[in-house]
């Protein structure tokens, strides 16, 4: 009799690290919703500790499934730090988005409105050729889907000279802010503007490279963009 995999369940489990000390009405545990907002990103920082002192990264990263992918020079510390460790490099990832600037009455309440995700875990370099390219492509195709299809994948020469990192989306949190501003009610009748500015991330139009051969044209998941 073939045994079947155990559903995943719809949520993570959360942990002493992923539980907020403050607001914590505002922490989610959803796949779905951690995922967008992996998805939706893309920057993430990526901190270890390094000779007893922490170290914050700003890196590209892409998702597959369960896992996310950061890529780097193999000269680079954090890859040569989890390729160096047999169980791995213990790191804290996060990715933020700025949906708003929340407005209030009085200096002390201001405050933004926002999504992110915090990931906790070891991350371990990815040695199988296969998993290597697979995480390449999808670090691409997060930046814009589809054109991992539509560009020179890399070489022998370029695969060599870059490492990858795979991260497990194991201990994970959300925490997102909505909503107007909190002020005191004793602040209500003072005379200031008060409100949220909404911040939006916006693309332009496509600018050709200069060198770009006569004839092509814009691909179709630019301008859909």
């Amino acid at each position: 009799m073939t045994e079947t995999a155990a559903p995943r369940p719809a949520t993570y489990t959360p942990t002493d690290r992923t539980v907020p000390t403050r607001s914590r009405d505002r922490a989610a545990y959803d796949h779905e919703m951690v995922h967008s907002i992996l998805d939706e990103g893309y920057v993430c920082h990526l901190g270890f500790v390094r000779d007893g002192a922490p170290v914050v990264l700003p890196t590209l990263y892409g998702r597959v499934g369960e896992r996310l992918y950061v890529h780097g020079s193999t000269g680079s510390r954090p890859l040569r730090m989890a390729g160096q460790t047999d169980p791995g490099l213990p790191v804290c990832l996060t990715v933020t988005h700025v949906d708003g600037l929340v407005l209030a009455r009085s200096a002390f309440h201001h405050s933004i409105n926002y999504r992110s995700v915090v990931v906790h875990g070891v991350a371990h370099q990815v040695t199988d050729p296969e998993e290597k390219r697979q995480a390449l492509d999808a670090l691409v195709d997060h930046v814009v889907p589809g054109r991992s299809y539509d560009s020179r994948p890399a070489n022998a020469k370029e695969l060599a000279a870059t490492s990858v990192l795979r991260l497990d989306l194991d201990e994970v949190s959300a925490k997102l802010r909505t909503g107007g501003p909190n002020d005191e009610p004793e602040d209500l009748g003072l005379p200031h503007w008060t409100g949220v500015l909404p911040v939006r991330t916006t693309y332009g139009a496509p600018l050709p490279a200069d060198d770009l051969a006569p004839g092509i044209e814009v691909p179709d998941y630019l301008t859909t963009l």
